[in-house]
Formats: C-alpha cells, structure tokens, sequence
C-alpha cells in the first residue's frame, strides 16, 4: 500500500510544487488589483470570470473526463485517435462557439449589465474560453502519460506571461480593467503554441466517428453536473452583484481569494487522484488504498485550515514598499476566510469520495448530487446575503459544498462500498474543534495584530493540535514506524562525507 501512496504523493508533489508557484504568481494579482483597482472595479473583473467559468463547461462539454476513461482502456481506436477524435471536437466546437460570442457582442454586454465602455471584455473573454478549451485535451495528454514536470512548465509560462501583462497594461499603460482580459487572452493563446509540438506528434488525421459518440455519451453527462458546480463555486458573485453592488463583490472576492492555500491543496490532490485510483482500481487492496488517503488528505487540510485560520489577519497586514499584501479598504471581509477554507475542505473529501463512482462508470449521479448542491446554494445565497451580506455569501458556498460530500457518500456507497476510517477522522476533527473554541473564547489583552504574545499564542495552538493528535492515538504503530525510519534516513543523509570520498554526480559516476 505505501508504495502506491508514495507514488499518489509524489505526482501530488510535483503537479502541487508548480500549481502553488503558479497559483501563487496568479495570487500576487490578488494584492495587486486591490491597490490598483477600486472595489467596484475589481468587483467586475470578478463578476465576469464568474461569467466565463460557467461558460467553460458548455465549451468543454466533459471530453476531459471522456479522454481519461477512453485513453486509459483503449476500448475503441487507437491511441492516436483517443488523442486526435476529442482534441478536433473541442477545437472545432471552440472556434464556432467564440465567433458566435464576437458577433453578438452588443447584446450579450447588455444582458450581463455590462457597459458598453467595456463591450470589448466580451470579445476578449470568448476567447479566452476557445483557447482555454483546445489546450484541455494536450493537457489531459500529458497527466495521463505521466508528464508533471512538462505539464507544471507549461502551466508556469501561461501565469507568468498574465501576471508580466497585467502589470504592464494596468501599471505601465493604464488601460484600466480591459488590460486584465487582455493579459489572460495573450497567456492562454501562448499556452496553445507551446503546446503545439506535443499536439502534432500524437495527431492523426483519422477521426473516429465510433469513438466521438462514446466519448459525448460519456462526457454529455458531465456539463449539466459542471453548470451545476459552477454554480456551486461562483454563482454567489453574480447574486451578491445583484443584491448588493460591484464594490462589495469586490472586497469578497478579495478575501475568497485568501482561500487559495487550501484550493491549492485540493487542486494538486485532484491532478494526481483521478489517474491515480483509475491505475489502483484493481489492487486487492484499493478499496483500503482510497480509505487511508482520505484520512491522511483530511488530516493535512485541517492543519493547513488552522494555519490560515490563525494567521491570516497576519498575512494581510504583510507591507511592501508600503503597501499591504491587502489594501485595507478590503479587510472588511477577513471573517469570511475560515468558512472559505472549511468549504474547499467538503469539496477535497467530495474529491476522493467521487473515485467510486468513476470506477464504476456511474456519472449519470452527478448531475443529480451537484444539483443538490447547486439548490442550496443559490436558496441559501437569496436567504443570507440580504441580512448577512458576503458573509451569508461564504455560509451559502461552504452548505453547497457539505451537501454535495454528504450526498456524494451515500450515493458512491451504495455501489462501491468503501471502509472509511471515521474513527480517526472523528479524532481529527474533535482536534480541530477544542483549537477552534480556544481560540475564538479565550479573551487575550487589547494589542495589535502583530503583537509577540498574540502570535506566540497562535502557534501554541497549532503545537496544541499537534499534541491532541498525539493524545488521541491517532497514528498508528506502522505510521510512526515508518516515520522514524524516514526521519532516520534524512539524518543519515545529511552526515558529513568522509575524507576522500566525493558525492555522485547525476550519472551515478
């Protein structure tokens, strides 16, 4: 078993070492708009990108997951044409779909209430979305042949290429927010010429027709289930734009964006977990495989959520050259971060619960568990947001995520019953908890964010939740066993080299 952990966790930590560098530079943007934009304009550029993640799922139609099942058994045609039958579909699809957009521009601005001062972020947005959508299936060529360190580069150069860009046209020139669609049209056009030569080395002219409807019977099933989580993720921007305004979009966009560490951590986990359980699926042991990295998956998301959580009024006092990582015109919304974060940590365990029902080829249940998930939210976001503002917003968003994990359970369970361990991942949570209710009940004397007691008292908590763990017997005696022979080897490792002895070079010479 720990060898095909240790493989899960090394693509992880390859696709996660380049999506937190990528992420990361695509964050800085974060700090960026915020003391360049005003709230109400930062509030429009959230407001539209929610707008293009809905409209990413029609244009992509499920031919990711398609590829996935289809290249991986190889049931009908070639490998050549499980590349080529998708990646011609989606490039035809894209350039007709993004012509449509460009036509219609003038109406389509109107409709999204959007002035026609900038009708061109329209255009812009089209084609993000095409370009976007013909690099999807290249994309998915380089997970399934096991190519992280090319996939990470490639990823890399399209988040420098937007974040140069926006510096240059929203600083440099000053072209305002038409300068942010700009940057990402230029980086996803770039990232389709660089992925150019891998295209054309696993192209084939010959389209099958067989394959392409397997794959639409496959993959049709997977856009009502995308709408509906998109719905999840970012209908609360659209209806928090029309229950209140741009600025207050703004400032939650903002802090939502502080979620982006734990987004990470579910973003890499799902980079590696999809082709992962489809290459263990027929272990004696997966079923034990998927139930113990749920448990280790929960237990790292839980440290990373009292990390953030503690700290993250730190973080946002961070100055440079005199400007904060976070413009204190968007503080007013800091106390949605912790409900951020718990909500991508639903969506995390919805990501490893999801295996079965891959396995089995049962996705005519997605659409029905994101469904759920997509009700409760949009009711909960009408309910809250009017009393609570953005914070009924982050309440909405992280009860969408809970439902959707519980659903997701019973569901999967009925068909691929799996033996979760619930009495560590109790032990986790009642670790999390007393954390929690220390910190939000002890009162500590009035000082600032900064203060040395103040901070020292945060980092007792997160040692606290490390001894709990301890306390409880969380790990197990093979656990510990295998830690101590790890830690014992980096020691050994680290010893000085004898005299006369000289380290190998990468040739083993």
């Amino acid at each position: 078993m720990f060898q095909h952990l240790k493989r899960l966790g090394t693509e992880t930590a390859i696709y996660g070492i380049s999506t937190i560098v990528g992420r990361f530079l695509n964050f800085l943007l974060v700090p960026f708009y915020t003391n360049v934009l005003a709230p109400g304009e930062y509030g429009i550029v959230a407001y539209i990108y929610s707008i293009i993640a809905f409209v990413t799922v029609i244009y992509s139609y499920g031919m990711e997951s398609a590829y996935f099942k289809y290249s991986s058994t190889l049931e009908i045609g070639t490998p050549k044409q499980n590349f080529s039958t998708p990646f011609f579909s989606l490039l035809g699809s894209s350039i007709v779909f993004s012509l449509i957009i460009t036509l219609l521009t003038s109406p389509l601005a109107q409709m999204l209430n959007i002035s026609s001062h900038y009708e061109t972020i329209v255009i812009y947005a089209g084609w993000i979305l095409a370009f976007d959508a013909m690099a999807i299936i290249p994309f998915a060529m380089l997970r399934m042949a096991h190519k992280p360190n090319v996939f990470a580069a490639i990823k890399f150069i399209n988040i420098v290429i937007n974040v140069g860009l926006n510096i240059v046209l929203l600083v440099v020139m000053r072209i305002g927010i038409v300068g942010v669609f700009i940057s990402g049209l230029v980086a996803s056009v770039v990232t389709f010429l660089v992925l150019l030569p891998s295209i054309f080395r696993h192209l084939t002219k010959e389209f099958s027709t067989p394959l392409w409807k397997a794959l639409l019977k496959f993959g049709l099933p997977y856009v009502p289930a995308g709408l509906a989580s998109m719905v999840v993720q970012v209908i609360d921007r659209p209806i928090l734009r029309a229950l209140t305004n741009d600025a207050t979009v703004g400032v939650y966009q903002a802090n939502y964006r502080l979620g982006i560490f734990m987004m990470l951590v579910v973003s890499m986990y799902d980079y590696a977990w999809r082709p992962f359980y489809f290459s263990v699926v027929k272990e004696p042991n997966a079923k034990e495989i998927f139930a113990r990295v749920l448990t280790y998956f929960l237990l790292f998301m839980s440290g990373i959520f009292l990390a953030l959580t503690l700290f993250v009024e730190n973080l946002v006092n961070i100055s440079i050259f005199g400007k904060h990582l976070i413009h204190p015109s968007y503080w007013s919304g800091l106390n949605i971060v912790p409900i951020v974060l718990l909500g991508y940590m639903f969506l995390g365990i919805s990501t490893n619960l999801s295996a079965g029902m891959y396995i089995q080829k049962k996705t005519q249940y997605a659409p029905a568990i994101t469904f759920i998930g997509a009700l409760v939210n949009i009711v909960a976001n009408y309910i809250l947001i009017p009393s609570m503002g953005m914070l009924g917003a982050a309440w909405a968003t992280l009860l969408a995520y809970f439902a959707m994990a519980v659903t997701l359970y019973f569901v999967v369970q009925s068909f691929y019953p799996v033996q979760y361990e619930f009495s560590r991942m109790i032990k986790i949570l009642a670790a999390v908890a007393v954390v929690m209710v220390l910190y939000y009940s002890v009162p500590l004397p009035e000082m600032t964010r900064s203060s040395p007691l103040r901070i020292g008292w945060k980092f007792g908590l997160l040692v606290l939740f490390l001894g709990l763990m301890y306390g409880l017997r969380f790990f197990e005696a093979k656990e510990i066993s295998v830690l101590k022979r790890f830690l014992k080897r980096e020691r050994t490792d680290e010893a000085p080299i004898e005299e006369g002895a000289r380290p190998m070079d990468r040739d083993g010479v």
